[in-house]
């Protein structure tokens, strides 16, 4: 799967799961934060992430800056994949971001 290049930012089926634990630490199930969001920003276009209290936008956002890895998806910027990019090659570009 590739991305267009003339597309700023191009987000695809974007999901964060966090892991339900028992107090034995086993995984009983998980919190689907984030499920399939997709969305595409052009340059000099402004995008609003708006929703409810608890819906995701956060961990959308915290997920693309990777703070928090994501559980699946994709995210292009500029035609590059920021979730396969080096940590020392995401720093360039992570400088820039708004």
């Amino acid at each position: 799967m590739t991305a267009s290049a003339t597309h700023l930012l191009e987000v695809k089926e974007l999901k964060k799961y966090f892991p339900i634990t028992s107090y034995m630490g086993r995984v009983k199930g998980f919190v689907h934060a984030v499920d399939n969001v997709s969305f595409t920003l052009n340059p000099k276009e402004t995008f609003g992430l708006v929703g409810e209290t608890g819906c995701g936008k956060t961990t959308v956002g915290r997920t693309l800056m990777r703070i928090i890895e994501p559980t699946a998806g994709r995210a292009f910027y500029k035609g590059k994949d920021i979730f396969q990019m080096s940590p020392k090659e995401f720093r360039k570009i992570r400088k820039i971001l708004p």
